[in-house]
């Protein structure tokens, strides 16, 4: 008998709640353990019961779902159930699990039970991934910890394999399995910069551009104490985008 995901759903909308609670009710691997009416309360509820996913309203008065998610540290799936048309939704979609739209239809839920209970559609980031742009956020999980990045804190990153170290211009870093291939094609093109295969920056954060001899230099950015790598012909491209 496969195990049930246990499932939190906060929403400050009782009929909202009421709705969503019956259309997962029809779920057999779906386990329903409480509903919040509001931040406060969701915070409490998921210290005590420690869901496996939490189906998340984005407009609730006073706080939001995204300061729900600055204001506690969780390892449970995200799924934003919101009224947000689909511009909208590219402000947070990068790597929650997945999003509803409001009202939410039986088939689309369907698939999102899918993704939670681990199917192979679950390895596959949600349909239509759009171009970031400077002013959106970014939902990342890293060390147990959901949160929230503003792209345009990001003042570099710095990729291995399939993985990316996001640094932020206040120093603090992030590690998420994303490479960066995937980042070059999302992030900015006017802000962001590939400067070598393992670094992309934030034109805004670079401090300066220092010979290292052997027709390379280093690239100076704030947040980061050592520089980064790039070639000369790299150089001379950055030194022009940036006049």
């Amino acid at each position: 008998m496969k195990v049930r995901k246990r499932a939190l759903i906060v929403d400050d909308e009782r009929l909202a709640r009421s709705d969503l609670r019956a259309l997962l009710e029809r779920h057999p691997e779906i386990q329903i353990v409480g509903e919040a009416a509001d931040v406060d309360e969701a915070i409490r509820q998921m210290t005590e019961l420690d869901p496996d996913v939490v189906f998340l309203d984005v407009q609730m008065p006073r706080k939001s779902g995204f300061d729900l998610l600055s204001e506690i540290e969780t390892t449970a799936q995200i799924v934003f159930v919101t009224a947000y048309d689909a511009h909208a939704i590219r402000a947070f979609d990068i790597n929650a699990l997945d999003y509803l739209l409001k009202p939410v239809s039986p088939e689309r839920l369907q698939r999102t039970i899918a993704r939670i209970v681990g199917s192979e559609s679950a390895s596959k980031p949600p349909a239509g991934e759009r171009p970031l742009a400077l002013d959106d956020h970014l939902f990342v999980t890293s060390n147990k910890r959901a949160r929230f990045l503003k792209v345009h804190t990001i003042s570099c990153l710095r990729g291995a394999d399939d993985y990316t170290e996001i640094v932020l211009a206040s120093g603090e870093t992030v590690l998420m399995r994303r490479s960066l291939n995937e980042w070059e094609r999302r992030l900015p093109e006017k802000h962001f910069v590939r400067i070598h295969r393992t670094a992309i920056v934030h034109l805004e954060f670079i401090k300066q551009l220092e010979s290292a001899g052997d027709d390379t230099f280093l690239v100076f950015v704030e947040g980061l104490a050592e520089g980064l790598p790039i070639s000369r012909r790299h150089a001379a491209r950055l030194k022009a985008t940036m006049s």
